[in-house]
């Protein structure tokens, strides 16, 4: 790499970033604004998407460190600079699996403050020690307190798999984060971040004066990096990852915002890169899924996998009110916001008169990253030595127009399905054909489900460069192959493609509910 700049990955604390002589993309500009317009507020995005970064800048900024901001847009707007009391919680440091975990994290960040600010033996309960804190803080240094919780939601979202110990840690964070209110009278300005609202917790059921900005289109790139930011801030980076992986300039911009842009957290559709995979690619030069690969929430993709969700659906885009986006019931079966929310989903458009956004997946690194999260929960032997399907082999096979040596693959693949983790009622024609949709999009091929004409929907269609191929799927407990294709025909399926230059190929697919696989096929 000829570009010798120190890029702050993973760090997520300002004044070591500032004083160590790291990158930093500034956004110091959203600080004054907050600081202008109010004092409680909450801001909910994706991990790894520098909201820790972020709470770290206001720290500093309360704390009075005007030399942190030497060259920064805040420099000058601000002219006080006054040292306030800074309570500084962080709940992003526990896999919380247990109770004890979670009350050792509360207990450390309350001794912290303790030390500083002083401990009254009578305070024993979480929320009275943070209620004390608050009074003592406000009454010796004679200035109001600021609260900034960094992660708020971390232990409820960890114990999601355990229902009990959930529910536990939901009733202590109800009265603990209540005390914001009960106290607001000591609090200059507090800010929250997490992933989402728990409508159970009193912080978003009784805190109502809170200000949730996390759909506000003024504070839409406060995390992130915008195209402008990426071409001011990153030229000498792009040109070496340009010149490493042999592209121009202009085509690995390109590349960039195929994979990491399309994040958009407002109605305004402003977009944003997701930070972390920026930086990590211009580190290695090279294009990887480098989010995805950090972690992903086990219970959602377990849910997804067992209720039979139709994940094809987030490709064609989801349509959600705007009072659902960000409010999660953790007694809802409805995942779809909490996609959104973990960053698997993002918003594409928004309809003004219904209040409604259209929500579908950001970006190629989370598309098939996703689908890759998904596929161990189907297909445990695929890519192994004991499946007869391969890659390669599916690829050419499909290229080559083979299409009965294609179906002869996608019968070895469907038979490497673990079909006994998989409940009977969900192994119907939806299932399948969501697999087999899974299966063409990770191999790159083009593929849509459900799709439409004048006469009713075909199961799926694939295209290639030389065909098209319209297949509709049968249960072989209550229809054939035969049936399929006559189905193709008498709704005409292929007709909107009549005008292609490409060959259009019918394929009528009977699947076996006691074999568990493809049974039989034609071809028309």
């Amino acid at each position: 790499m000829n570009t010798i700049r120190k890029l702050p990955i993973g760090i997520q604390d300002f004044e070591y970033l500032r004083t160590n002589n790291f990158l930093y993309v500034d956004k110091t500009q959203y600080i004054y604004q907050l600081v202008q317009y109010g004092k409680p507020y909450f801001l909910g995005r994706p991990r790894r998407f520098g909201k820790s970064l972020f709470l770290s800048t206001l720290k500093a900024y309360f704390e009075g460190k005007k030399e942190l901001f030497e060259g920064l847009k805040i420099a000058e707007l601000e002219k006080e600079w006054v040292e306030y009391p800074v309570f500084y919680l962080d709940f992003n440091r526990e896999s919380y699996t247990d109770f004890e975990s979670f009350n050792a994290v509360l207990d450390k960040n309350l001794r912290q403050l303790e030390e500083v600010w002083g401990k009254d033996e009578l305070d024993t309960t979480p929320a009275i020690r943070f209620s004390g804190l608050i009074q003592r803080a406000h009454k010796k240094s004679r200035k109001q307190v600021v609260v900034l919780i960094d992660e708020y939601d971390k232990p409820l979202i960890s114990s999601m798999e355990d229902p009990t110990l959930n529910e536990n840690i939901r009733k202590h964070l109800k009265g603990f984060y209540g005390v914001l209110k009960a106290e607001d009278a000591h609090l200059k300005f507090v800010f929250l971040t997490g992933v989402t609202k728990f409508s159970k917790v009193s912080v978003f059921s009784d805190l109502n004066h809170l200000d949730d900005i996390s759909l506000n289109s003024k504070y839409s790139s406060v995390c992130g990096i915008t195209q402008t930011e990426l071409e001011e801030n990153f030229k000498p980076e792009i040109a070496d990852l340009a010149k490493t992986t042999q592209k121009t300039y202009e085509e690995t911009l390109l590349e960039l915002q195929k994979l990491y842009n399309g994040y958009h957290f407002s109605e305004n559709i402003i977009g944003v890169y997701n930070p972390f995979s920026l930086l990590n690619t211009f580190s290695a030069q090279k294009y990887r899924y480098y989010w995805f690969a950090t972690g992903t929430p086990t219970f959602l993709v377990k849910h997804l996998a067992n209720t039979g969700f139709e994940v094809p659906m987030l490709e064609k885009n989801v349509a959600i009110g705007a009072n659902s986006l960000m409010d999660y019931q953790a007694e809802s079966e409805d995942y779809v916001p909490l996609l959104y929310q973990s960053g698997y989903l993002t918003i594409k458009k928004y309809d003004n008169k219904f209040d409604e956004f259209i929500l579908g997946f950001p970006n190629e690194e989370v598309k098939y990253g996703f689908l890759n999260e998904l596929l161990p929960q189907f297909t445990p032997s695929f890519g192994t030595s004991s499946s007869k399907f391969t890659a390669n082999g599916f690829i050419k096979l499909l290229d080559a127009g083979d299409i009965e040596g294609t179906m002869k693959m996608l019968q070895a693949y469907f038979a490497t399905i673990k079909y006994d983790e998989i409940p009977k009622a969900l192994l119907r024609e939806k299932f399948y054909q969501f697999v087999f949709w899974q299966l063409f999009t990770l191999m790159g091929q083009s593929v849509e489900t459900e799709v439409k004409n004048n006469k009713g929907r075909a199961d799926a269609v694939v295209k290639t460069a030389d065909s098209i191929y319209v297949f509709e799927f049968k249960m072989d407990d209550n229809a054939t192959a035969e049936d399929a294709l006559k189905q193709i025909n008498s709704k005409d399926y292929a007709i909107p493609f009549i005008t292609d230059h490409r060959k259009i190929v019918k394929i009528g697919v009977e699947f076996s509910q006691p074999e568990r696989g493809i049974k039989r096929w034609l071809i028309e």
